[in-house]
């Protein structure tokens, strides 16, 4: 059957579409990586319990297996055994990171809000202050990776989406969001995922101690991050 120049129109519009929505769902693909800010992670506020096996030191959880080989390639990078879902909710403020291209609006006053649903995904606001003084805005959520039993998390691996809800169906547009230090009392949370290109650093107050600071970094090292020399501290204007 030959198809009319009808029929051969709406073809060309239905495909078109298509490719749109799947161009849509590319771009926002490096948009979900911006998660971490707590990404924000955060990835995408956070104060969880990690296995009593992953304390380096009585301050700090950060995630094992990350000490380098002496042939310096780093291991792979391991997000932390467990994250205990509940106490991780809530506001995070950015207080440190790997600068991109993804955040380049953002100048201060990166937040990320965290709150779970029934489901058991988590809804996530991220919010900051652009260089005119107004505030920028996205609303995504995150979902499990790992494993959930109850409230806790094994591994602390999530994947967080930007797109409009009705594409999260789509297996593009989720980008990476693992936990891989916390404090033991939650009060900040390191963010990163597989090639280390991307870090977040998140805390619960907008300001974090020269010791906090000290911990991390040793830690970072530890976990195969050799050269911290695009680390930035973040600047936060109401403290």
């Amino acid at each position: 059957m030959t198809p009319t120049p009808q029929t051969r129109h709406l073809f060309r519009r239905a495909r078109a579409g298509r490719l749109r929505v799947l161009a849509l769902a590319c771009a926002a693909t490096v948009t979900a990586t911006a998660i971490a800010q707590g990404a924000a992670p955060a990835p995408p506020s956070a104060s969880a319990r990690a296995s009593a096996t992953s304390v380096p030191t009585a301050d700090t959880a950060a995630a094992p297996g990350a000490t380098a080989p002496s042939a310096g390639v780093p291991a792979a990078l391991q997000a932390l055994p467990t994250l205990d879902v509940p106490p991780y909710m809530g506001t995070w403020y950015q207080v440190a990171w790997f600068p991109n291209r993804f955040q380049k609006q953002c100048v201060s006053d990166t937040s990320a809000t965290y709150r779970q649903q029934p489901d058991g995904r988590i809804e996530v606001l991220n919010r900051c202050r652009k260089a005119d003084g107004s505030f920028d805005e996205a609303l995504g959520q995150a979902r499990p990776v790992g494993t959930l039993t109850g409230t806790r998390l094994a591994p602390a691996q999530l994947q967080v989406s930007f797109l409009p809800g009705w594409l999260r169906w789509l297996p593009v547009g989720w980008g990476r969001y693992w936990v891989i230090q916390l404090a033991d009392d939650g009060r900040y949370a390191v963010i990163s995922e597989p090639t280390r290109e991307y870090l977040w650093v998140l805390a619960r107050r907008p300001e974090l101690s020269p010791a906090d600071e000290t911990a991390i970094r040793s830690a970072l090292a530890r976990q195969g991050f050799g050269d911290l020399s695009a680390w930035q501290p973040h600047p936060h204007t109401a403290r």
